[in-house]
């Protein structure tokens, strides 16, 4: 009987940050971001909001919204995209803590209700 086992070309493990796997300045603070923007949508999604009634939920326009949802987060803050989660009656909750580990950064984790 053969193996049906495929081998795995080399790879690495990503650090599930994809921007800082990418070497990209501010990884974390767009890692944020595109979590914020996932949870955004997927409350668009649950409520069946065409773009233009979210537009004017958030007061942002059509055109903006729709580059955000596509990834161009550079267009807003993480407080910006905090308040428009706000708009979709969602509690956005700010916790620190210390580091368990000493040196380096601390990390900016994003941690969404079930």
């Amino acid at each position: 009987m053969m193996s049906t086992k495929k081998k795995l070309p080399a790879h690495t493990k990503g650090s599930g940050n994809i921007f800082a796997d990418l070497g990209l300045p501010h990884a974390e603070e767009h890692q944020l971001k595109a979590e914020l923007v996932v949870q955004l949508k997927r409350l668009i999604a649950e409520r069946e909001l065409t773009q233009i009634e979210v537009s004017k939920l958030v007061a942002m326009k059509q055109p903006d919204l729709s580059k955000l949802l596509r990834g161009h987060f550079k267009l807003v803050s993480v407080e910006r995209l905090m308040r428009m989660l706000t708009a979709f009656d969602q509690d956005v909750e700010i916790r620190l803590k210390p580091r368990h580990k000493r040196g380096g950064m601390g990390r900016i984790t994003l941690i969404a209700a079930a």
